[in-house]
Order: C-alpha cells, then structure tokens, then sequence
C-alpha cells in the first residue's frame, strides 16, 4: 500500500501564457508543488495553458531534470506544435487535449459489436466506442484500419480523436456517406446492386494475405468463445461446436469479423468498408458465420431484432443473407483449396 501511494502521480496545473516575463516566478510555483521524492511521476496538466515561448520550454526542461518521469497532458493543438517542433515530444510523454463532440440528435450510419457511427456534418463521421476507455481501442483500429487500406481494401481513415460523453471516438471523412442499410431500407430497387457490391467488398477482403504477426487470430477468438458456453449448451452439442471449430485449418487471409450492411458504406460513389476494429486473420468461414448471425441467428426469437439493428424488416435480411452468400444454390469445395467451402450463387463464389 505504501508503495502505491509513493508512485502515485502529482499533478500540477499550468495555465496562461509562460513566457520571459514570467518563467522564473512560474518555476517557483511550480517547483513549490513538487514533491521532494524525485521519483514520484510528475503531471503537468497544460488544460489552460495558452502559449509557452522558449522561456517556458526551459522551465519544463528543468523540470524533466530533477523529475524524470514527467508528462504533459490536455495540451492545445496550437502549444503541442510548439512542444513538437522543439523535440519535446521524443523526450517525454505528451497527450494533445481532446476536442468535446455532442452526438445529440446525430444519424446513426454504422453500427457494430463495439460502438456506433454517427454523422455530425456534411463531411464528416465520428465513431464512438461503448468501451469508456477506448483509447486504446482507437489507436488499434487506427493501425488496423492503415494496414487493410495499405493492403488494398478501401477504407476510411481517422484523422482526428475526441471526446464523446464519458468515452472517445474516431473521426472520419465520409462525405454523403449512407450505409447499405439505410439504401436497403429506402431503394429497395437498388437490392441487387447492394448484394452485387457486398459480395464484391467481401471477396476484396478475403483475398487479401495478411502478412505474419499484423493481426490477431480470429480462430483463436472463437475458439475462446465457444469455450466459455460448452458448458450450457445441451446434449454434448459444446462440445461439438467446440471440436468442429479447432478444427477448422488455420489461413493467412483478412477477416473483417462484423461484417453487415451497417458497416458497408456508399460515400459519394466510392464503397468503403468501416468499423475495422475486429479486423483479423483467419479462414473466411467465420466472417460467414458472423454475417449468417447479423442476418438470421440474432432475429430467430425476435425477428424485430432486424428491424431494430439494421433499419429494415426480417424478409430483407433473410433475402439478402441468401442472396450474397448463394446459400439457396449450390455448396461445392473449391478445386484450388479443398478445405475451403464455397458459395456459389448469381453474384459468383464466396
């Protein structure tokens, strides 16, 4: 307990304008709420700081000294280019301020396992995460999401992070970007072109070889899964599931793992896939399992559910299911992978 209460960080606040008029009597401020112990973490939180001249930067340089282990968080946009231009941000730990965004009234245009994806202009979307810790779920679905897109598959990139409510959220631009869901909903005549595009995105994806270590095992993520329900499930039937899915073979492909008609986009005339962040590697099987889940499985006891989650009614969602995956047509084992299965309906092979 002791040891905890020694390493818990003290946090000094700075605010104004640090510059030559006033640097030595701020250092004396500050330097009298330190404490003596040169190894408790320092937090200098710049919230309200303004502007820091080249005065400044010396104080916090002096500071770094007799204190190592220091920080400087909430910084503005205009005092982190200072602090980045100068060096300081390779010699300490220096977290930008996070613009607040209100979500109020926003249209949902995505959502998955994780968050939701609002509108809030003409231009631009911001996802949020349920999660209220999110930020290192950001920066992983921002690595994750550069990966695919450096890879070949199009995607949207976050080029800003804000604070939504109690969590965070990515920003992207999407213009005029409307999901599959919403165009399922209001063009029903434009049914055939969605399958067409979704089938076509899905295809991009699982073709793509994801080079070793750069993502997560997706086999490995149901497989813990399935693990924690063995036991509830009737009459052997976990036990089933669970050696029919370790025996699925392992495959170097891209997973998008939330794969639905919220997560694929029309922005202007571009179609994107979003929602990266349960982006994986693994054997396309468990993406079909995941859509045959947003389609069918979820809705079986409650077919509203569809409504609810997709914003059109359970027929479309049963037809679409059918339709992209030709599951109403034949099943036959590709000649190139034969412990690959394929779909094969008018849209072609999955």
């Amino acid at each position: 307990m002791g040891n905890e209460m020694k390493n818990a960080p003290a946090t000094v606040l700075l605010s104004g304008r640090i510059d030559s008029a006033n640097a030595a009597e701020t250092e004396q401020k500050i330097t009298a709420e330190l404490p003596s112990d040169p190894t408790v973490p320092i937090v200098l939180d710049a919230e309200k700081l303004e502007y820091v001249s080249s005065a400044g930067l010396r104080v916090i340089l002096r500071l770094k000294k007799t204190h190592p282990d220091l920080s400087v968080v909430n910084v503005s946009t205009e005092v982190y280019d200072v602090l980045e231009m100068t060096g300081f941000t390779e010699m300490m730990d220096v977290k930008k301020a996070y613009r607040v965004v209100s979500v109020e009234g926003c249209e949902v245009i995505g959502e998955g396992a994780n968050g939701k994806v609002y509108r809030i202009d003409g231009d631009n979307v911001v996802k949020t995460y349920k999660n209220a810790d999110a930020l290192s779920e950001i920066q992983h679905e921002r690595e994750v999401a550069r990966l695919a897109l450096i890879l070949g598959v199009p995607t949207a990139i976050s080029y800003d992070i804000v604070k939504v409510g109690d969590s965070y959220g990515s920003v992207f631009e999407l213009l005029d970007a409307k999901s599959f869901s919403k165009i399922l909903a209001n063009e029903p005549d434009r049914f055939d072109w969605c399958v067409s595009e979704y089938v076509r995105m899905l295809k991009t994806i699982h073709a793509v070889t994801v080079p070793e270590g750069k993502l997560p095992s997706i086999k490995r993520k149901i497989v813990a899964a399935v693990g924690r329900i063995v036991g509830i499930l009737p009459d052997g039937l976990g036990e089933k599931l669970l050696k029919m899915t370790e025996e699925i073979p392992e495959c170097d492909r891209m997973i998008h793992g939330d794969y639905h008609t919220k997560n694929i986009v029309l922005a202007g005339d571009e179609v994107l896939v979003i929602d990266m962040d349960t982006l994986s590697v693994g054997h396309p099987i468990f993406d079909l399992e995941q859509m045959y889940s947003a389609y069918s499985g979820f809705s079986e006891s409650d077919p509203e559910i569809i409504r609810r989650f997709q914003g059109y009614d359970a027929d479309t969602a049963h037809r679409f299911w059918h339709a992209s995956t030709g599951s109403e047509k034949s099943k036959t084992r590709c000649a190139a992978s034969p412990t690959r299965i394929c779909l094969t309906g008018r849209y072609g092979t999955i």
